[in-house]
């Protein structure tokens, strides 16, 4: 009797630590879209927050992305990522812990919320620089995209499914509690962290010996600059970010006011989006295999940064203005999810090992920067010309951004380059 010849295992289907840090990120990513609608309801419906106090907590949130993201990529390439990732996700679990505890408490007032919001926005940025700079060593370099797609499916599925699942834990346990919900899968992300078996290496002692904090911050914005890959994929992520803010702060009063659409239709078009990430996340490594990696990016950053200018043909209230609204979100979600995990893929190959976290902090740091200003000139725009112009400007803008790559070398690589000196 002949014996069945098994087939070798190729790419992660084999990597355990792989599967483990997967499986215990995608729980985290639901969890983080339950917290990113049940804090908001919390202020708005059990703690009564003026307009300007929903403000200052979004604007809490969002401040460690702009105080702490330089330093936090310095100190991540001095130290090991996988303790950092794990006691980023045991703090989080905390914090949201702290919330409906002091809710039972009849202590929680915005100023805790506040604090919370701070604190768990600190927590985030730590967790999402320290993997970025991790996933390298997990899977190995020429596993890269394999990986950072599969981490794109559980994001997708996650802005899909995560809204509805939110919805619904907050109608049956109020929204305090359901920030437990997140807690746990907090717990669990921490816990499958704990279970990854393969040894960290050292980083590089000589980080530590560097020189100022200013220095080492300098040297990862001077590599953003100096590569031709990462300059170029910065400048077309920063211009992008700003065009689509322009747009953004105008979109649903246009879709709302203009079209007549209402919430229920508004939310399964704008579920196109994720619908379209998932599509992406599963072609990007063969569409890459099959165009060249160059190709692949150019085209796929086409149509996401093309995808706005469809709402532009949209006039009136009725079925074909619906209609393309949810192609432009379905193309722009497919072609945003592609386009980022080559470029993502692209930026951890290119980038030393030593410098991973301050090129992931400087990346940051440069292409949500200018987002803030974007969406306050949205909203003058829109004031000033009206909505349908600012939307005109909007999409200009961001299929502008595809000239950074158009002049740069990534249209002409066939595959990943060879990695950066300096890896491990």
């Amino acid at each position: 009797m002949k014996k069945k010849k098994i087939g070798k295992q190729t790419g992660l289907s084999g990597n355990r630590d792989f599967a483990v840090f997967w499986f215990g990120e995608t729980l985290a990513m639901f969890g983080g879209r339950i917290t990113l609608l049940a804090i908001p309801f919390v202020a708005a419906l059990t703690l009564g927050a003026t307009p300007l106090q929903m403000g200052m907590l979004n604007a809490v949130q969002i401040l460690p992305y702009l105080l702490l993201t330089l330093p936090a990529g310095v100190w991540i390439d001095r130290m090991r990522k996988r303790p950092l990732m794990l006691t980023a996700n045991l703090v989080r679990a905390l914090l949201l812990s702290f919330i409906p505890a002091a809710y039972a408490l009849d202590l929680l007032g915005m100023g805790m919320l506040y604090a919370c919001g701070f604190g768990i926005g600190a927590c985030t940025l730590v967790f999402d620089l320290a993997y970025q700079s991790y996933l390298p060593a997990l899977v190995g370099r020429k596993d890269l995209v394999e990986g950072n797609s599969k981490l794109e499916i559980s994001r997708s599925a996650a802005e899909i499914a995560g809204p509805g699942l939110a919805g619904a834990l907050i109608g049956i346990l109020a929204a305090p509690f359901a920030l437990l919900v997140h807690s746990a899968m907090l717990l669990i992300s921490a816990a499958s962290i704990g279970r990854i078996r393969r040894i960290e290496r050292k980083p590089d002692p000589r980080s530590s010996e560097r020189g100022m904090l200013l220095s080492e911050i300098r040297e990862g914005l001077a590599l953003i600059f100096r590569n031709p890959y990462l300059k170029a994929i910065a400048g077309e992520a920063t211009t992008y970010n700003f065009f689509s803010q322009v747009t953004g702060a105008v979109l649903i009063l246009y879709i709302t006011r203009e079209l007549g659409i209402g919430a229920g239709p508004l939310g399964l078009i704008m579920g196109a989006a994720g619908a379209g990430s998932i599509l992406g996340s599963l072609l990007a490594g063969p569409l890459a295999k099959r165009f060249r990696l160059g190709r692949a990016i150019y085209v796929s950053m086409l149509l996401g940064c093309g995808a706005p200018m469809l709402v532009l043909l949209t006039h009136g209230s009725g079925l074909l203005s619906a209609v393309i609204l949810f192609v432009s979100f379905f193309f722009g979600g497919l072609g945003v999810v592609i386009s980022n995990i080559h470029v993502v893929s692209l930026r951890q190959t290119v980038t030393p090992d030593r410098l991973l976290g301050r090129m992931n902090a400087s990346y940051r740091f440069v292409v949500t920067g200018a987002a803030p200003v974007g969406s306050l000139l949205g909203g003058v725009l829109g004031s000033t010309f009206g909505l349908q112009a600012t939307l005109a400007i909007g999409a200009a803008g961001t299929l502008l951004a595809l000239l950074w790559v158009v002049f740069s070398p990534i249209p002409k690589l066939s595959a990943l380059p060879e990695p950066a000196e300096g890896e491990g």
